[in-house]
Parts: structure tokens; sequence; C-alpha cells
């Protein structure tokens, strides 16, 4: 039997003859099962696979498929919209994520005294590269290198010969590549000394202007003045004595706030001005993540040549001979200086431009009394100039170890900082004497606590993170012209070489027995190699707190509050908005053991566990809030958990530079 019947839906053209579908049956069972009329029209019940578009069409448009469809098209279309709209959301309202140079240290290094690879006894740009290990180890991203360029070393690098070069006493330009090359590697940052105010007088521009070769005659400050008293007025140098030389070629004075052998260029020329910016744009070309802009306060001096005022009026003018005889009011901060240094941070913007490659500068200015004037050189919301300026006041701590005094250095810088800037510390250099031996060994690790755990930056002198001292040294020994006519000025007790090992030379020198300063005589048992093995060490104790504060958001961006100061006892809390953990720091800077009542902060809760001791011994104690005890020289890191925040009640003693919440079921940060 052959039955069959027409489907419109398959006609291929209008007029053609209709597709026939013929179905066969092999019996008669099947034959009369089937009960179908020969003239009706047959319709397929569900669509099925390889149909034509016409049937296609036929059930697309029926509600059963067509209402499902629109529902998941427009739930689509929504939860596009609703992930788009998120996505702006988390990124309008979330903070600025930090810079490099804010979540970690800077570890400046000192470069004649830091590895020494070629046996000379003075380190070198080699010698840096083979301890980059160091680095990664301590968790350090930013590395300050002091100057190596060309230069007759009448200042240890600060008198500069030429600005493009490197001095042979620390290798070549391909070393300084080659270094800068596996620092980015190793994502590790370079920060260099930029020294503006002055030149070597051996350089190529102080001797075209001397000889009065037009183009360079005005790049200095040359004045007429008498051979045999060459003193235009009573101005003096940073090393003593007049700031003023007769040259016997050009037959004038010249003008030097430091060294004689370092003339002061003329930033009132333009082309002085232009040279300047060219070295930034070559320095910051070869790769160079940030600047240290060195003395920038001498840049300018008042053109009318005043005396300046003395201090003590009474004094004999003949007896002025020393910069702290004088009141600056014509050799400083002059008018003009943040001019010129927007002008130096729009050239390091444009570097800044090359995804995460921020270019970072930074201030030195010492102004002592006048921090005011420091201020001045943070960025304000429309002009950008400094990340920051060098916070050089806890370098006066060792005048007075008590937690009022240290409290006092602290907020004087955080009440004048501008508001939501960044801040920073500093309690060495190579300028100063270490902290270990200023403020005595024993309060080192709490002064590397305090240093940790305070907000913003800060600045690790190289051997700071193992407790390095000063090295006594004789008359015969001085190195530092500073400490030439007298050896109590001299700076090379801070400058020894660093202490690596218990080795040949400390580790410094391993290839002869010569070092350009002697070293500190317990280099035995303070050394970086000892200390990795003694997990109570002030460098266990240093790694251990770096991590710490990178990886915890109260430490690194959260809120800064004084909790409790007295004669003893320095403490404050880190707390961030959203997140019930939080830190208490108590300092203990005292002569004495103290005992701290905090039974009056509600914020804490009234046991209080030890998270980490100065003391390795009180690790892990438990101890109630109102009985905080801690040794002479001790610091406590307490951790605890509370809902309850003590910035929201106490916002005068506290500070924050960026407020944010943290929004713990996404695990994101938020502006509040």
């Amino acid at each position: 039997m052959e039955l069959g019947s027409r489907n419109p839906a398959f006609e291929e053209d209008e007029g053609k003859n209709p597709a026939i579908q013929v179905t066969k049956f092999d019996s008669e069972e099947k034959c009369d099962s089937v009960k179908l009329d020969p003239d009706e029209e047959y319709s397929q019940i569900k669509p099925y696979a390889g149909m034509p578009k016409e049937v296609l069409l036929l059930y697309s448009s029926q509600a059963r498929y067509k209402v499902p469809r629109e529902i998941l098209f427009w739930l689509t279309v929504a939860c596009t919209l609703t992930l788009v709209a998120l996505t702006i959301t988390v990124i309008a309202l979330s903070p600025p994520c930090l810079s490099w140079w804010q979540m970690s240290p800077v570890y400046q290094i000192y470069p004649r005294s830091f590895k020494d690879t070629n046996g000379d006894g003075v380190g070198d740009l080699k010698g840096i590269l083979e301890q980059l290990d160091h680095f990664q180890y301590l968790n350090i991203k930013a590395i300050w290198i002091s100057p190596f360029y060309r230069s007759p070393m009448k200042d240890f690098g600060y008198d500069v010969e030429d600005f493009r070069d490197i001095d042979p006493l620390f290798g070549t330009m391909q070393d300084f590549e080659e270094l800068l090359a596996e620092m980015h590697k190793r994502d590790l940052k370079l920060i260099m000394d930029f020294i503006p105010n002055h030149t070597s007088d051996k350089h190529r521009w102080f001797n075209l202007s001397r000889s009065g070769d037009p183009h360079y005659s005005d790049y200095y400050i040359w004045v007429d003045c008498n051979a045999s008293n060459p003193k235009p007025n009573n101005w003096v140098s940073i090393f003593g004595n007049s700031s003023w030389t007769y040259d016997e070629v050009r037959r004038q004075c010249y003008y030097h706030q430091f060294l004689k052998e370092q003339p002061d260029l003329n930033f009132r020329n333009p082309n002085v001005r232009k040279e300047l910016s060219d070295l930034i744009h070559f320095w910051l070309g070869k790769g160079v993540d940030g600047l240290r802009m060195d003395a920038v306060k001498h840049i300018f001096e008042a053109q009318h040549l005043r005396d300046e005022p003395q201090v003590d009026p009474n004094k004999p003018p003949e007896e002025i001979n020393t910069e702290f005889d004088l009141h600056h009011d014509y050799t400083t901060t002059q008018v003009g200086l943040h001019d010129l240094l927007r002008e130096w941070r729009a050239v390091m913007d444009i570097y800044s431009r090359e995804p995460g490659r921020y270019r970072f500068m930074v201030i030195e200015s010492y102004d002592y009394q006048e921090v005011e004037k420091t201020m001045m050189y943070y960025s304000t919301p429309l002009v950008k100039e400094g990340d920051f300026p060098f916070n050089f006041y806890l370098l006066y701590l060792p005048q007075n170890t008590s937690g009022l005094w240290v409290k006092a250095l602290v907020d004087l810088w955080m009440s004048n900082m501008p508001k939501g800037q960044w801040a920073n510390w500093v309690v060495g250099n190579h300028d100063r004497a270490r902290i270990a031996s200023s403020a005595g060994s024993a309060y080192a690790p709490t002064i590397n606590m305090m240093l940790l755990t305070l907000p913003g930056t800060v600045t690790t002198y190289y051997g700071e993170e193992i407790g390095m001292q000063n090295i006594n040294i004789t008359q015969d020994e001085v190195q530092d012209p500073a400490g030439r006519y007298n050896v109590s000025l001299s700076r090379d007790p801070q400058r020894s070489p660093m202490q690596w090992s218990n080795e040949l030379n400390a580790g410094f020198n391993l290839q002869s027995n010569l070092t350009w300063l002697p070293l500190h005589p317990d280099y035995k048992t303070v050394n970086v190699e000892t200390q990795k093995t003694d997990e109570s060490s002030i460098l266990a104790q240093y790694r251990y707190l770096n991590n710490l504060r990178q990886f915890e958001l109260p430490l690194h961006r959260g809120w800064f509050c004084y909790i409790y100061t007295d004669a003893s006892v320095f403490s404050y809390l880190r707390e961030l908005d959203g997140l019930n953990k939080a830190f208490l720091v108590v300092l203990n800077f005292a002569k004495e053991a103290a005992v701290t009542d905090l039974s009056s902060i509600k914020e804490l809760p009234s046991q209080l566990n030890v998270l980490m001791s100065t003391l390795q011994v009180n690790n892990g104690k438990n101890m109630p809030k109102s009985q905080v005890k801690t040794e002479a020289g001790e610091g406590l890191l307490i951790q605890f958990s509370s809902n309850i925040k003590f910035n929201h009640n106490h916002q005068d003693q506290c500070y924050v530079s960026e407020k944010a919440c943290y929004l713990g079921a996404l695990g994101i940060l938020y502006k509040c």
C-alpha cells in the first residue's frame, strides 16, 4: 500500500510541484493502523532536525517558543547592564591603588660602602647587582642609590663633573644599565640622586664660564670682588666660612653654598634650566624610576646680595663663620623655587604616562624649625610637585627618648601635613648618625617597629635593618671633607662598610684586605648572614613587620589614631572601617619597664594578645588592657578584633591619607 500527503511547507518555490512524502508499509497490520485522509494537508506536531527555513519560521512565531526566547533575551540584557553598572560603580567608588613608592620602604644605598667586587676597597654598581637578593628577602621594592656620577670626589659624588657618565670608581654605564635591567626584571625600582644646585669646579660648564665663553658666562653666580678680601657679603657656606671664592682666571668671585669645589649654578639663566631638564630626560629615558632632588632650598639666592641678619646681633661680624650664625633669608627657599620644581615634575609626568611606570619625585630640604616650608614641597590638588619631602624630624628622636617626645615629633609632621598627602619617616642617612648609636642599640628594634607601623613610607638607611652602629675614627682616618679640620663634624662614622657576614671584611670585600673606611668591630655578630638564622634578630623582625605592613590593609592604608602617651610609652592604633581586624602598637622609649592602663579605651577588647614583641619571649602573650606591661625599649604589636571603630568618636586624634572602607561581602575597598 502506498499513501502520501502534501505538506505546503516543503514547497521550494512558488509555482513548482510540491514535494511528495511517500511512506511505504511492509504489512497489512501497519497499514491498518494508519488513518489518513489523502486529501488532508499534513501538519508536523514538533520541529525536527534539518527543517528548512520556512518550517523554522512557522514554529518560531508560536507563543510557546517566542515568549521563552524573549524572556531569555531580556534577562541577558538586564544582567549585562547590571554587570556594567556594577563595574562602573566599583571603579568610581574604589580608592586609587597605592603606587610602588607607597607600598614599600625606600632603601638607601651609599654605593661606596655597600659591596665591593673588584677589591679596591670601595663599593661599586656590580656589588649592588650581586646583592639584589637581599631586597627580595626583605620584600623591599624601592632602592635609592646615592650619587655615582663622574666626580673628583671632593664631596664623595655630590660634586659632579659629568652628569651623563658613571665614575670609574663605581663602574661603567654598561654596569649601570645591567643593574637597572636586572632590577626591573625583579620588579625593583631605582631612585637616583639628582644634584641640581651645583656642579664640580672640574665640570666643563664651569671651565667655560670662568674662561669667559659668551654662552656659559652666566651659568654660575659671578660678582666683582676684592682678591685680597673676597667677601661681597657675609653669606657663609654649609661647610663653614665664606661662601665666596676668588677665581684667578676670571678675576671675580663665584658663589658656592657648599665646598669651594662646588660652585652654584645660576638658575635665573634659562639655558641652565634647560640643561637640567635635559638631564632629567636623559636618565628617565634610560628607565630610572625616580629622582631624589638634592638640597633644593639652596637653588636660588637673592639678587641684591645683601648681608643676612645675624642670629646673635651682638656677635662680631668677623666671627660669623657657620650656617647657624645667620638667618638665611636671602640664600634659601627663594621665589621661583617651587615653579622650577613643578617644571621638573611636569617633565617626569611625561614618562609616568607609560602604564605601570610612575616616576617618583622626592624632595630633600632641611628646614629645621620651619616645618611649614617643608610642607610646601607636597603637590596640591591643582599643581603637582613632590610626591613627598623627606621628613627629617625623627632625626631629633635621640635628644629625648621618651613617649611624649616621640609623639611630639610624629605629630609635628602629621598635624602639619596637607590633607590627603602621604607621610614618610627618616631616622638616619649618610649625613646623620646611625639611630642604633644615637638612640642606643636596645631601642633600634622598637624604632623599626614604629617606622613600619606608622602611616606612610619609611626610608631605611643601609644597615639599619641589622642594627649597624657608627664606627669610631681617628683624625688620620677621616675621609669626609666636613671632618678634615674637626673630626667631630665628620660624617664617616655612619658610612662604614655594610656588614654582610662574619667573613673577611664583613663580606664587603672578599678580594683583598682593603676597605675605604674601617669596619665596625661588632661585625662578627651584627651581620646579615648571622641574623638570617636567628628568629629573634632585628633583621628577622624588620622582615616580618615589612611583610605584615604590605599585606594588612589597616597598616598600609588604614586610620592612624593616638591612643595613649606618657613619659615612657607612645601608643597608637591602626584600623580600617568595615574590617574588624585592627592593630595596637605600644612602644616603651623609657629606661625602665612600664605598665600602661588602657581600660578607658572602650574600643579595645578586655584581653589583648601580643602578635609580636621586640623581645621574642613575649610573643603570643595575653594581658588585660588595664595592665599592658612593656620592658625598657620594648615594642608590642597587638592584633585584635572589634566592630567599634576608635576613629568614629575621636576624629581629632586620627589621621588617614585617603579614607576607604572595606566591604567584606565582596572583599573590596570603596570610598566612604
